[in-house]
């Protein structure tokens, strides 16, 4: 048998039927009319963010990557708790000023910017991480069109990357971002334009568990912000540190130190170059702010013998959950952490592959792992399902149903 990931703490020591912000996972399925559903727990979230604020120095700006989870009442919940948002696309800055956001404290990152997209951030006031050059020149006529003074900041291709990460942002060759020796004739040009440089968006590396690679990411990242503000000549208003804070998914992974993270980037801060003392510092998180908070739940429609092997064949999968099957990102299949939601607690007597009802052998959200007896009609969850769940899934594939979404708080649910 293989093993499976942490549950998370809020719901490792359950017995019984699992609850999700203290209502039954039957009940949940009850309210959002199906199976399969991802349920929300906002005060996961909501400690989360604490956490962030007791561990981190004071004047820190937080800020929430949407990517991570566009659900609009996960994202006005994150509005009220953080002091900005980052995009990575036109949609996501639709949604978030239909939200009611304060877009003085948005930003657009992201490749491959149509002009659209340009024009509406610009027409916005958002701040838009420029990724190149041509980028740059675009949005500088784009908002000469307009008649607005367009919000700029470059998003540094650095050379280095976060060692250890789930996926490299800096360090080579990259899409993203301007390339760390490129920058300051960029910045030059966006001063002489008139525009208002914002400053600098310095991101190496995401899903690390290591706080001290992490905190040696930051200081580098101190360290180039520094240098290539003493090159332009002029100290920017921001510096993105962006985040890359991780969340245990598999066997052996530990929890991330972010106690460990806030001191040494404290003592960063403190000794940080004097061309840098006025400088607002950001971290953007998505996945470790609300990862944890999230259930994927699917039902049991059928239990099967194979070749001795038992098969619990679900309605879920990889259509609605990518990440769990192994196909977003993953060198190799390991198994997230998963539970037969009606039996929490219950001891496990059989070993079984979890399967989804798609006509492709990768549709597995766990293999041979130990469970409890288990019978049609009983409910499976993946846990750490927050982040990177419905909305990085290939949800049309096969033309299936698509998953519900339901967010809990204090007791009660939005759908």
């Amino acid at each position: 048998m293989k093993p499976i990931g942490p549950i998370p703490p809020a719901f490792a020591d359950q017995k019984g039927e699992l609850a999700i912000g203290g209502i039954g996972v039957a009940d949940l399925a009850e309210a959002a009319g199906q199976t399969p559903f991802y349920a929300y727990d906002l005060e996961i979230a909501s400690r989360q963010v604490a956490r962030f604020r007791a561990a981190m120095p004071g004047d820190l700006h937080l800020h929430f990557a949407v990517k991570a989870n566009p659900h609009p009442t996960v994202v006005k919940h994150f509005m009220q708790l953080t002091d900005g948002l980052d995009m990575a696309s036109g949609g996501e800055l639709e949604r978030v000023r239909e939200a009611g956001a304060d877009m003085a404290h948005v930003s657009f990152a992201g490749p491959g910017k149509r002009d659209p997209e340009l024009e509406l951030a610009i027409s916005l006031d958002a701040t838009i991480n420029l990724e190149s050059e041509s980028e740059c020149a675009r949005a500088l006529k784009i908002a000469e069109k307009l008649g607005k003074t367009p919000r700029l900041a470059v998003r540094v291709n650095p050379d280095f990357e976060l060692k250890g990460s789930g996926m490299s942002m800096g360090g080579g060759a990259k899409p993203f971002g301007v390339d760390q020796e490129r920058v300051p004739a960029l910045v030059a040009e966006i001063i002489a334009s008139g525009a208002d440089w914002r400053g600098f968006h310095i991101y190496s590396g995401s899903q690390s568990l290591d706080a001290d690679a992490i905190a040696e990411s930051q200081r580098a990242s101190l360290a180039l912000a520094a240098e290539l503000a003493q090159a332009i000549g002029e100290p920017p208003k921001t510096v993105n540190l962006g985040g890359g804070f991780g969340i245990p998914y598999t066997a052996n992974d530990a929890p991330l130190d972010i106690e460990r993270i806030g001191e040494q980037l404290s003592a960063a801060l403190d000794t940080r170059d004097a061309i840098l003392g006025d400088t607002q510092f950001i971290i953007e998180l998505g996945r470790w702010l609300i990862g944890e908070a999230g259930v994927y739940v699917a039902r049991i429609l059928d239990r099967k013998v194979s070749k001795d092997q038992l098969f619990l064949v679900t309605d879920g999968g990889m259509h609605h959950h990518l990440a769990a099957s192994g196909n977003f990102g993953m060198v190799m299949k390991r198994n997230y952490p998963v539970a037969i939601a009606s039996r929490m607690g219950t001891e496990a007597i059989e070993s079984a592959t979890i399967v989804g009802p798609l006509c492709t052998p990768l549709d597995k959200l766990a293999t041979d792992i130990a469970v409890p007896h288990a019978e049609i009609g009983d409910f499976v969850a993946v846990f750490a399902s927050g982040a990177y769940g419905l909305s990085a899934s290939p949800v049309n594939f096969l033309s299936h149903p698509i998953a519900a979404e339901i967010v809990v708080n204090e007791g009660k649910i939005t759908i």
